[in-house]
C-alpha cells in the first residue's frame, strides 16, 4: 500500500513539475470539423481535440492568433462542474460550455486575456469549446444551441 502511494505521489509532483514549466504554445493537436446548430442555422468550426490532461492542461496557452471559425475542443469524458482561466492565453476567447448531450449550457464571452480569474460552467458539462472572443455573439450562438460533434455521437 505504501508503494502505491508513493508511486501516486510521484506521479502527482511530475504533474506539477509539468504544469510549472510550460513555456510554449503546444503543437498543433488532431483537428475535426464541429457544427453548432443555433437560430440562424448551423455554424461550422475547425477545431483542435484537447483529449489528454496534458492537452487540457495546455489549451491555448501562448497562442496569439486563431482564425475566425477556428477553436479547441476540450473532451472532458465525464460530465461535471469545470473551471477555466486565461494564463499565459494571449488573445480573447469565448467559453462555451456544453453538456453531454451536445446543448450549450452556458457561454463565458470575451474572456480576458492573460486573466487567473476562474471561469466557471454554471452547470456540470462534458465539454468546453475555446473560440475567438465574440465569436459566439455575432454567429448568434447561444445556450441551449445544439453542437454536433462526434464526441457527442451525434455528428452530421
Amino acid at each position: 500500500m505504501r508503494y502505491f502511494f508513493a508511486v501516486l505521489f510521484a506521479f502527482g509532483l511530475a504533474a506539477c513539475a509539468y504544469a510549472q514549466t510550460i513555456t510554449g504554445p503546444q503543437p498543433s493537436l488532431s483537428r475535426s470539423t464541429l457544427v453548432i446548430e443555433t437560430s440562424d442555422g448551423p455554424v461550422s468550426f475547425t477545431v483542435e481535440l484537447a483529449n489528454t490532461a496534458i492537452q487540457r492542461q495546455t489549451g491555448m496557452m501562448f497562442r496569439r492568433t486563431l482564425a475566425a471559425n477556428a477553436g479547441m475542443l476540450f473532451d472532458f469524458q465525464n460530465q461535471a462542474y469545470r473551471s477555466f482561466w486565461m494564463k499565459n492565453t494571449f488573445v480573447s476567447l469565448d467559453l462555451l460550455f456544453i453538456r453531454s448531450d451536445g446543448t450549450i449550457a452556458h457561454i463565458a464571452a470575451n474572456a480576458t486575456p492573460l486573466s487567473e480569474a476562474s471561469i466557471n460552467s454554471g452547470a456540470p458539462v462534458r465539454a468546453v469549446l475555446e473560440i475567438p472572443g465574440g465569436r459566439a455573439a455575432a454567429r448568434g450562438i447561444a445556450p441551449g444551441d445544439l453542437v454536433r460533434h462526434a464526441i457527442f455521437a451525434n455528428a452530421p
